[in-house]
């Protein structure tokens, strides 16, 4: 089959943007105390419904701030009936979100009965509990595993979760985010699509994702899930936190009309797939001239399959790992 560029068939108008994501809100932890305007120190130690083993403090020996770095520190020293100590921060009250990307930049340790945490709880939480309000893991980490889990929790008769894990060494440096609308929550580590979760119509009772969320940030100790510390764990042990980000989407934002040999894909005209040359992007989708949506897919190879969408005259809209929105029109025939 001839390779048909899209630059060599005809005309083709291309919509580019860079400034997809806006930033609302932030903390880059560059001064030297925790920001009090943004986040709450969530002390206490009855265990957290997981029975938990630590005693989360506000001391600076469990949390502080230094050369822009967020640090959540647990150690292994008896505080009332607990047996350890470690912090929690989270932003009820303060802020919260209702659908948009979060992201934090984070580190954090291995070991026995460790569970660093950075997550999303709906801010109905005190009128209907858990799991009827809803929870968005953005990324969790037990014991010595080496991989990191995405999950979501609802309730739908019961407690519901579903979730991805993905390869990680934790104890590096790591970009963990959610991107969250009212068709889908995605989980991508490094800007790699990991797992995502059909929220539509509030589909198999999912109906707590379309309501607000607030942030928290924990490493706890113990608990139902990594179960304890033994005598390999090595404390203190700490989760290091560069910053925190939340964007909201405009679709419309800094949108400009030019050509643009950046998204290739052929052939064109073209009956049932479309191959793309250089898919370094995340999230394809297939939408009308008038806007309506027709096909969406996360790509995991270099074709989709076209071959039930009518013929006529479509754009293809990639969404690239920056967030970059790149479009092109192709003809179904």
């Amino acid at each position: 089959m001839k390779k048909i560029k899209l630059l060599s068939f005809f005309t083709l108008l291309t919509f580019a943007s860079q400034a997809q994501w806006t930033m609302i809100w932030n903390d880059e932890f560059d001064g030297t105390t925790l920001d009090n305007t943004k986040w709450t120190k969530d002390v206490g130690g009855w265990g957290f419904g997981n029975n938990e083993a630590q005693y989360y403090s506000d001391s600076p020996t469990n949390l502080s701030i230094s050369n822009g770095e967020l640090l959540i520190t647990a150690r292994e020293e008896q505080f009332q009936t607990n047996e350890y100590t470690s912090a929690k921060i989270i932003t009820k009250g303060k802020f919260q979100m209702h659908y948009g990307k979060v992201e934090a930049r984070l580190k954090a340790p291995m070991g026995k009965g460790l569970w660093p945490a950075f997550w999303m709880l709906g801010t109905n939480i005190d009128q209907v509990s858990w799991p009827r309000c809803g929870e968005i893991d953005v990324m969790e980490h037990i014991n010595n595993n080496p991989k990191i889990n995405g999950t979501a929790h609802w309730d739908n008769v019961g407690h519901n979760y579903m979730g991805g894990v993905i390869d990680a060494n934790v104890t590096e440096f790591h970009n963990y985010v959610v991107t969250w609308d009212s068709l889908a929550i995605k989980w991508y580590m490094d800007e790699a699509l990991y797992f995502q979760l059909n929220i539509a119509n509030g589909i198999n009772g999912t109906e707590e994702f379309q309501l607000p969320f607030y942030l928290l940030l924990n490493l706890a100790v113990g608990g139902n899930w990594p179960g304890y510390p033994d005598a390999t764990t090595v404390f203190p042990a700490e989760m290091t936190v560069d910053y925190v980000r939340v964007y909201t989407y405009d679709p419309n934002a800094s949108v400009n009309e030019l050509t643009n040999n950046s998204l290739l894909f052929y052939p064109n005209p073209a009956s049932d797939k479309l191959i793309f040359d250089n898919p370094n992007f995340y999230n394809v989708s297939i939408l009308s001239l008038d806007g309506k949506l027709i096909y969406e897919k996360v790509l995991i190879s270099n074709s989709i399959d076209i071959s039930n969408i009518e013929n006529g005259i479509y754009l293809v809209r990639a969404i690239c790992q920056n967030g970059a929105v790149i479009a092109k029109r192709f003809v179904k025939n």
